[in-house]
């Protein structure tokens, strides 16, 4: 194949002159030109920025639906005997640790394109360490709540969201170790970073989802 080749870029939406005007990190998740084809890392990434966009829409319908029966079940949100879940020091610290790790694992990854695999690993590895801190955390704290997910509303909404964003957490600590491994193989990474890439994006996906419902869960109060 000729390395050379661009494909024709068929799309309604004139992405090259939107791409002009993208900021320069926002444009490494688009292909260029309808996508080179030696571009595997550029069209890989716009394919798994897809898919989280497709994963926001499923966190979406589950916080509207929780916003919604809130504003429609505010008498009797909280059953009797049940205070909710606490704005606690604890919550607050494995907050601060999650999103902290954020600002870990971009740095990883930068070394990682350097060729540093050094300081790839131990950052890294520190951001797979926050994960599993914030996932022991977030069982300490539903082992201490005084409500199951059978309780009302307000059990299994909480329990289905941070259930299921504790899921992706999950995910993404198991893809830093996979890459974690796959960087101990040598000259694993010198024909690109796709995986290492994509996994840092992931982890912000799942900051970012994490903000969203610590303000909704903690900090909107009945």
């Amino acid at each position: 194949m000729n390395r050379g080749v661009i494909h024709v870029d068929e799309s309604p939406i004139p992405l090259e002159q939107c791409r002009r005007y993208l900021p320069n990190w926002l444009k490494r998740f688009l292909p260029i030109r309808g996508g080179r084809a030696e571009d595997h890392h550029g069209k890989g990434m716009f394919g798994f920025t897809v898919f989280l966009l497709s994963e926001s829409i499923v966190f979406l319908s589950f916080i509207f639906t929780y916003i919604a029966l809130r504003l429609t079940h505010s008498r009797t949100w909280l059953p009797p005997g049940v205070s909710g879940p606490e704005l606690s020091t604890f919550v607050i610290i494995n907050t601060v640790v999650l999103l902290s790790s954020s600002f870990v694992i971009q740095p990883a990854e930068n070394f990682l394109k350097r060729g540093r695999l050094v300081k790839f690993r131990w950052l890294w590895l520190m951001t797979i360490c926050m994960g599993t801190y914030f996932l022991i955390g977030q069982g300490i704290e539903w082992s201490h709540l005084d409500f199951r997910l059978s309780t009302g509303l307000v059990g299994s909404t909480f329990y289905v969201l941070t259930g299921f964003h504790g899921l992706h957490v999950l995910t993404g600590v198991i893809l830093q170790i996979i890459m974690l491994i796959r960087s101990l193989i040598p000259g694993n990474y010198n024909k690109g970073h796709f995986g290492a890439s994509a996994t840092t994006l992931f982890w912000h996906f799942v900051d970012i989802v994490w903000v969203f419902l610590f303000s909704l869960l903690y900090l909107w109060q009945a």
